[in-house]
């Protein structure tokens, strides 16, 4: 099959930074689903693994990146329920498996659900890595109120994949006031098209967020820069509150600056359940069935602000520096 790849991690203008590549066809497991892939989103993720993973020692065969994806069922493992040849679903993959940026891919069915219907696949391919990561973050992590219970939620980095998925499912599925940080005016005005009630400057983020009203929020996600917003969100944090990243940082945390208002540091990392092949694994598929009937309800939007065309090394170098960047608003996806 038809494949891009790397070798050594190298910068992207690096002419083998990624590679067109011929592999062989995906083994397919007794859970796994084969899939023929027909888009996918590309993630900062992508290009944190392709600079990476092979900074010492090359990989002996190509490193195949990606995660988001939707694609049509051509096979299914012999332990596989609820899924048939011909089926279009969406995933965000497992980190410890060869990825989408391929033709074909084999991909546990506990965490594949059907692709919501009436969207094209460069639309859907949008939101799984993001819908899992903020649906854990709000409802595993954080333990957000689901019902009519008001709160207040600040999101640190709202313009993002992530951050925007949040502002939706919380605006739409809780009680939340949601308080986004944006620091350009396309970026605030695309907070509040995703729903969010106010607009804060991440640059002043104490003060900012104070002159909004609120002196101290309920609950905090970090998808931005976790030690540099550390002591603000400790200042910010009302007490019992909870804040929640996805953002590793090298830098040590004062987390005892926490222990005075009883307050929480969660993590959350999507890849957890299916690296560690945990009991609830299958949590994943349900997820993303349900944002599947939210979107074909009309209730959450696909994200996708910009589509690439073709599976090739050019397409997808091209991604990586779109989102090496860091400017990135909603989500860059690529059509094969």
């Amino acid at each position: 099959m038809k494949a891009v790849g790397f070798f050594h991690s190298l910068p992207i203008e690096h002419p083998e930074s990624l590679l067109d590549v011929d592999l062989p066809d995906p083994d397919v497991g007794e859970a796994d689903l084969l899939v023929e892939i027909e888009a996918v989103s590309v993630n900062p993720a992508d290009a944190k693994r392709r600079i990476r993973t092979a900074a010492e020692t090359p990989h002996e065969t190509a490193f195949v990146l990606g995660y988001d994806a939707v694609g049509i069922v051509r096979s299914c493992g012999s332990a596989v329920t609820g899924f048939k040849p011909g089926d279009r679903v969406w995933y965000a993959g497992d980190a410890s498996r060869p990825g989408s940026y391929a033709e074909l891919q084999s991909v546990d069915h506990r965490i594949v659900s059907l692709a919501p219907k009436g969207v094209q696949p460069e639309a859907a391919a949008s939101l799984p890595l993001v819908t899992l990561t903020a649906w854990e973050m709000l409802f595993s992590r954080l333990q957000v109120p689901a019902d009519e219970e008001p709160f207040s939620l600040l999101i640190i980095g709202g313009a993002g994949g992530v951050g925007s998925i949040t502002t939706q499912i919380a605006r739409k599925l809780t009680a939340a006031r949601v308080i986004a940080t944006a620091s350009r005016t396309e970026s605030a005005d695309w907070c509040r098209q995703m729903g969010a009630h106010e607009i804060v400057d991440h640059g002043d983020l104490v003060k900012s967020t104070r002159d909004t009203g609120h002196e101290t929020v309920d609950y905090i996600t970090q998808y931005a820069d976790t030690s540099q917003h550390w002591d603000a969100m400790c200042e910010l944090i009302a007490p019992q509150g909870r804040i929640g990243t996805i953002v590793e940082t090298p830098d040590r945390l004062d987390v005892s600056a926490l222990q005075g208002k009883s307050a929480a540091l969660m993590w959350e990392l999507m890849f957890t359940r299916s690296l560690f092949g945990t009991p609830d694994m299958d949590r994943q598929g349900q997820i993303l069935s349900r944002m599947a009937r939210l979107v074909e309800d009309g209730v959450i939007s696909t994200l996708e602000t910009r589509v690439l065309n073709g599976l090739s090394a050019a397409t997808l170098k091209e991604a990586h520096r779109i989102i090496e960047k860091g400017a990135t608003i909603g989500k860059l996806v690529v059509k094969y």
